[in-house]
């Protein structure tokens, strides 16, 4: 590896990002964080305890993030929601940039890792892919938990959560100036961790595994 490797992935849900997030920091021996999880969090104990989601996220711990409540789609709808409070958003800015000052490097995905968290990394993807590929995608990851749901309403819930996150105030999913636009509509998991991995090592970055 040449230097300290930053890899910055935003995008919309249910686009990949997460998925291609893990592989490439399993592949350059990195730490990942899914900073979607940390406004899960902040929603989810929000919720539960009837706190500001404020004053949640100003006591968040690493440790609040393993609960696997956290994975549902209500946790996913609750952090979109809280996302668009500036306030929350400011008190998990140092907690993000910690994470992403490690030695190390890191690897960081959410929807304003290239424009806010991190705006000086070397590597920023930007994955995303129709809503109807997205809603689809959706729609089996929650069949394949056994919820009751259907197509439409999926659908619904995720132009309804794009426009949130899009329209928002404070830091609005947009993809940096200088980010790589990765489309993954027609592509399986490998096919866009072989195009992710194709742009980090034309910037000169390499494992230094075997």
């Amino acid at each position: 590896m040449s230097g300290r490797l930053v890899i910055a992935v935003d995008g919309p849900a249910a686009s990949g990002k997460g998925t291609m997030a893990k592989r490439l920091a399993a592949h350059f021996g990195l730490p990942h964080l899914d900073t979607g999880l940390l406004y899960r969090a902040v929603g989810w104990k929000a919720a539960e305890s009837g706190r500001a989601p404020a004053d949640v996220a100003a006591d968040l711990t690493a440790s609040d993030l393993e609960n696997p409540a956290l994975r549902t789609d209500e946790a996913g709808q609750a952090a979109s929601r809280v996302a668009a409070v500036p306030q929350v958003r400011a008190n998990l800015l140092n907690f993000q940039k910690k994470f992403s000052s490690q030695a190390s490097g890191a690897v960081l995905d959410g929807r304003d890792i290239g424009t806010v968290i991190c705006p000086d990394a070397p590597v920023k993807l930007f994955v995303t892919a129709s809503v109807e590929a997205r809603a689809e995608r959706r729609y089996q990851e929650l069949r394949a938990r056994g919820a009751d749901t259907i197509k439409p309403r999926v659908l619904a819930e995720m132009a309804e959560r794009d426009r949130r996150d899009s329209e928002r105030a404070a830091a609005p999913l947009l993809a940096a100036p200088d980010a790589y636009h990765l489309d993954t509509s027609d592509m399986d998991a490998d096919a866009a961790f072989a195009a992710a991995l194709a742009f980090i090592e034309r910037k000169g970055f390499r494992s230094s595994g075997p």
